[in-house]
């Protein structure tokens, strides 16, 4: 498979503005933020799009939404509310093929999130 932006940041070859790391997974602020907190928590395992996730992997995407849940309590906006999502291929607004789980704060989330398809991480 051929290296994406987020494997370059998950071996330290472009910078991020890291806020969680652990064995499995990593979270880092987005660079085009669609809220005030807007957070990509991503495996450490190369999986390209959800269609990909394979049965053994099953407890690592279940990994990558407990990160969110223990950083939307550490960063004190789990009771405010908050949206994880994962988008899926080009028509989702995929646009790294790296499994990626959005996660959002800070401010009244409507739906649907947006009424065009810009490109999204």
């Amino acid at each position: 498979m051929a290296e994406t932006l987020f494997s370059k940041i998950i071996n330290r070859e472009i910078p991020a503005d890291i806020v969680y790391e652990d064995d499995l997974s990593l979270a880092f602020k987005d660079i085009h933020p669609q809220a005030p907190v807007h957070l990509l928590i991503i495996p450490k395992k190369r999986i390209a799009t959800i269609n990909d996730i394979a049965e053994d992997d099953r407890e690592l995407v279940g990994h990558l939404f407990w990160v969110a849940g223990k950083l939307a309590r550490d960063m004190g906006f789990d009771d405010e509310g908050y949206r994880a999502v994962m988008n899926c291929n080009e028509q989702a607004g995929q646009s790294v093929f790296h499994i990626h789980l959005h996660l959002l704060a800070g401010k009244p989330l409507g739906w649907p999130p947006y009424t065009d398809h810009p490109k999204q991480a």
